[in-house]
């Protein structure tokens, strides 16, 4: 066994043992790895941190797509930013509305390592007519589709100075979201950790899209691998039922949705919509707003050892 080691602060490490590398593989963009972690199944590493595993992919996915998807009601279009493992698109073709679904990430390599090792997470969602794979630069895609999409999910890799995502997280990123969906439109961008020690990016990324869209909002989702609460930020010109009717949504879900889901349901959605108190007292008093000249500043990479 060998460990994966990633430093949440200066002083703190969250470590996952490995049983086996399944993929290692310096991609143009990043370090990629498939490894089994054992307990929680086969997972994804890129640069040295935890993506996604088999055993509570399931915590991130379904709340990241079902969510704004909710909130917006009857999505066609729906845009995921990054996403590569296929786990966000297999939610969204769930919706029997969506008409079309389009995976856009930067690593072709990364995506086919994937579809190849981690069927348990895609479930065949590559195969589905509905959707496509555009391998390049979400920024472009997004802003050469204006007024195009119902949801744009940005399922992204942590803001790495040097990795693909970091511009993913600016205000100039976030305009061009904002112009690319269509009237009723909802974004929502995975924001990161929740810990008090690491909420710093998280209350940034928020206020920077509180200063383009009007309506802003925060999920909450527990995934054990992630080592804290996660937070995935919700957006929307219109404004957003943050305590939605338990019975109408699981009404709309029953009405809407083929397939099952395993922890997303309207009273899971009304506790997830609720931010923590220290949350919007941090959110109230922040000022910073990142930009591509001034992008968030990342711990960095992850380690093997």
């Amino acid at each position: 066994m060998h460990w994966i080691s990633e430093h949440l602060t200066p002083c703190d490490i969250w470590q996952h043992g490995v049983l086996q590398t399944l993929a290692h593989r310096v991609t143009a963009f990043q370090e990629m790895d498939v490894v089994d972690s054992g307990p929680y199944g086969k997972a994804l590493v890129l640069d040295g941190k935890w993506q996604t595993c088999t055993g509570d992919e399931f915590l991130y996915h379904e709340p990241i797509v079902h969510a704004p998807c909710v909130l917006h009601g009857s999505p066609e279009r729906v845009l995921i930013a990054g996403g590569a493992d296929g786990g966000a698109l297999r939610e969204v073709l769930k919706w029997n509305t969506v008409k079309e679904a389009v995976v856009a990430d930067i690593d072709g390599d990364v995506v086919q390592a994937c579809r190849e090792l981690l069927p348990e997470i895609h479930q065949g969602a590559y195969d589905d007519p509905r959707a496509k794979i555009q391998i390049g630069d979400a920024w472009e895609l997004i802003a050469n589709t204006p007024n195009h999409w119902d949801v744009i999910i940005a399922d992204l890799t942590d803001p790495i100075e040097e990795g693909p995502a970091y511009k993913l997280f600016t205000q100039e990123f976030f305009k061009l979201c904002k112009k690319a969906l269509r009237p009723g439109g909802v974004f929502v961008n995975q924001a990161g950790s929740q810990s008090p020690p690491l909420v710093d990016i998280l209350i940034r990324v928020l206020k920077t899209i509180s200063t383009v869209f009007e309506h802003t909002s925060l999920i909450t989702a527990n995934v054990p691998t992630y080592g804290s609460p996660w937070g995935l930020a919700l957006a929307a010109d219109r404004k957003l039922d943050l305590r939605p009717d338990v019975d109408a949504v699981d009404g709309l879900l029953n009405s809407k949705l083929t397939g099952s889901l395993r922890m997303f349901d309207g009273e899971s959605l009304l506790g997830m919509l609720q931010s923590p108190k220290y949350i919007r007292d941090r959110l109230a008093q922040e000022t910073t707003v990142y930009t591509v000249d001034s992008p968030p500043k990342f711990l960095g990479k992850g380690s093997r050892q």
